[in-house]
């Protein structure tokens, strides 16, 4: 069965679903997306992602399309026609179609709504994560607002295409004065000298991963010292453990920064440990 995807209240086969060629999201990247990892053919992390989505939403003045239970029912119904039992199911919300201008149209359109899900194959990413993976850096020369899940995500696409063309699995981003950001789809952790936990703190306008947050309620819970506050790219090569999260690659170890091998070079305990907890968690939780 060929997969299907929910465009504008209709399911379509995804070779034959389309918006028009005037919607904001291709035209100016109007929009916002949200992806929930799908496990046992439900919604892991449910509730922090629908938080975090009409929170961008706002921030961008878009109206909801619908409420959050006839959303809910929409995602779940997507799940169900590409019978995805573990995999992603992703929802992309733009402002709607307008004639080009830069400008809000007046009045307000009906904001366009596009979901799709397809499986994933949870074991064999678990494999993978636990050889760990490399991280190259870039400069990070996003837009100010990273705070907002927008698709405008082409210098997040620049990084991973450079990453990918040196043979590493992540490109972590480091700002002006030398501090990791995050990477680019994913958030940048370490484990320090002294056994702390560090991430970048969400004042800084980076992303904030829904993963992160569940992460770091269970690290706290595991009596692990967790410290929200920039770390240098030095300290970050000098780190014992690194690893970076997202709803799509859980936690995944970091073995070498720029050929810069991290701690021994092997996924640290630390990470592997808050890893099987996370994904013990998400999977018992998710509805």
């Amino acid at each position: 069965m060929g997969r299907i995807a929910y465009v504008n209240g209709r399911y379509a086969p995804l070779s034959e679903a389309s918006v028009h060629i005037e919607d904001r999201g291709f035209q100016f990247a109007d929009g916002v997306y949200e992806v929930w990892a799908v496990m046992d053919g439900r919604l892991a992390d449910h509730a922090g992602h629908f938080s975090r989505l009409w929170r961008s939403l706002g921030e961008l003045q878009i109206d909801p399309p619908m409420s959050e239970a006839a959303l809910d029912r929409v995602l779940r119904e997507t799940i169900r026609r590409n019978r995805i039992k573990d995999g992603i199911v992703y929802l992309q919300i733009t402002r709607g179609v307008a004639r080009r201008d830069h400008a809000f149209p007046n009045p307000a359109v009906a904001p366009t709504v596009v979901i799709t899900a397809k499986p994933q194959d949870f074991a064999a990413l678990d494999k993978k994560a636990r050889a760990g993976t490399r991280v190259i850096t870039r400069p990070d020369n996003r837009w100010g607002r990273c705070d907002v899940k927008t698709v405008g995500l082409l210098p997040n696409a620049l990084a991973k295409q450079a990453a990918k063309e040196a043979g590493a699995g992540e490109a972590w981003l480091v700002d002006a004065d030398g501090y990791v950001t995050e990477g680019s789809s994913t958030n940048a952790w370490i484990v320090d000298a002294e056994g702390r936990l560090r991430t970048r703190d969400t004042g800084a306008n980076i992303l904030r991963g829904i993963t992160r947050l569940t992460l770091l309620d269970l690290a706290r819970e595991c009596q692990v010292e967790v410290v929200e506050a920039p770390f240098t790219l030095a300290e970050a090569k000098a780190a014992k453990e690194a690893f970076f999260t997202a709803a799509s690659a859980f936690l995944t170890p970091v073995t070498a920064i720029d050929g810069e091998q991290v701690g021994d070079g092997l996924p640290g305990p630390v990470t592997l440990r808050l890893r099987d907890l996370y994904v013990r968690r998400a999977r018992e939780r998710a509805i």
